[in-house]
């Protein structure tokens, strides 16, 4: 069975479904089924023309549907001449769907739910999975958006930002399950940029492969968080940084600068370094001056002033900390680095073991907590008149 094929002909097939007549839920429940039966069915001979049978059967699974709800009677009758069998002319609805799946009055979690079933073809058993949710809880988020999006049809222009920061929230989640959600939003980042010509489309997308490629490294056999600088990144992927670095390349190139370009060229930056000491900082800071020009957000800004203390001394990074908002995530965190670094290890023991109780996940917490256990080691070694294991 070639799953990847399946999911990918499923946001073609909703497409035909809906232009025949059908609304977006009921054809997107419609495919769901049609894929169930291509799983029973196809074995390892999938048919000659593998989207015209998922058009055949989603638009029969439609009808015995429509037919069963006695609610659609006046539905049934306008689809009762059915139309030939197979996928009709050859319109592609893929770059709308990723619009109306985006939709502005859904929440995030509802248009990521969504996006991942109409446009990834993903059971709601496997989102569910992938979200650590029931699959009860995540069959009630995707009806509920459904509902939502009903009455949207598919000429109404929709908003590319939306749709990138879907995907992205998407990437953000990472791997648990059986789903890699990672792997699955670079998948649908890379089936979006082969429908739309837009740099911030192929910004997303180098962003992806580029933060991708550290993936092997990020975390050690134990399941212990490994920070960037200590990565062994002989582990990197070279090859997703290869391509990650062409996209980014060639979507600056337009000269239309946008946020996820501007964070790809700083992960590139992080690429190109063969250790942690060669690390371009300074034109890491210009970049995210960049970040901060075009977006105003708090994050980025957090973000410039760790690598402030990183090119201009850890002093000069407490200072452009020092304006912003202490509830920001991982702020804490990031004080308590430069402390360090700055030779403040009382104080930066404290906010680490501060920055562990409000960690946003355990993998997080475990290495803020070790990071605490461990200046706090050395400074009982030091008060004892001892030598802590890592100062010999």
């Amino acid at each position: 069975m070639n799953e990847p094929l399946l999911r990918e002909l499923v946001p073609a097939v909703i497409g035909v479904l809906v232009r025949r007549g059908a609304d977006f839920a009921a054809a997107e429940d419609a495919v769901q089924d049609a894929m169930v039966e291509a799983v029973r069915v196809w074995g390892e001979d999938p048919p000659r023309d593998p989207k015209g049978w998922l058009v055949t059967v989603a638009w029969h699974k439609f009808l015995d549907a429509a037919r069963a709800d006695t609610s659609r009677r006046n539905r049934e009758v306008r689809v009762e001449a059915e139309p030939a069998p197979g996928p009709g002319n050859e319109v592609d609805d893929t770059l709308q769907l990723y619009f109306l799946c985006a939709h502005p009055s859904l929440t995030p979690a509802s248009a990521v739910a969504l996006t991942l079933r109409a446009v990834g073809g993903l059971t709601t058993r496997q989102i569910a999975q992938a979200y650590l949710v029931p699959e009860a809880t995540m069959a009630q988020r995707i009806s509920r958006a459904k509902r939502t999006v009903s009455g949207a049809r598919f000429n109404q222009p929709g908003d590319v930002a939306t749709v990138l920061r879907v995907l992205y929230l998407v990437f953000n989640e990472g791997y648990s399950g059986d789903v890699d959600l990672a792997g699955e939003a670079i998948r649908l980042t890379r089936l979006l940029a082969a429908k739309i010509n837009h740099e911030e489309v192929a910004g997303l997308l180098a962003l992806m492969l580029l933060h991708h490629a550290r993936r092997p490294a990020r975390t050690a056999p134990d399941g212990r968080l490994v920070p960037l600088a200590e990565q062994d990144r002989g582990l990197w992927n070279t090859r997703l940084i290869a391509e990650g670095v062409d996209v980014l390349q060639a979507a600056l190139a337009r000269d239309r600068l946008g946020e996820f370009q501007a964070q790809a060229a700083i992960a590139a930056l992080h690429a190109d370094a063969r250790t942690a000491e060669e690390t371009d900082w300074v034109q890491i800071v210009e970049w995210y001056d960049e970040l901060v020009r075009l977006t105003g957000s708090p994050v980025a800004r957090l973000n410039r002033a760790v690598a402030v203390g990183e090119a201009d001394g850890p002093r000069a990074g407490l200072a452009a900390l020092a304006g912003l908002d202490p509830a920001l995530p991982r702020h804490t965190a990031a004080a308590a680095y430069l402390h360090e670094r700055d030779g403040d290890p009382v104080t930066a023991a404290r906010l680490y073991a501060e920055a562990a109780r409000s960690a946003s996940s355990l993998p997080e917490r475990d290495h803020l907590t070790r990071q605490a256990a461990r200046l706090n080691a050395r400074l009982r070694s030091r008060a004892a008149g001892g030598r802590s294991p890592d100062e010999t």
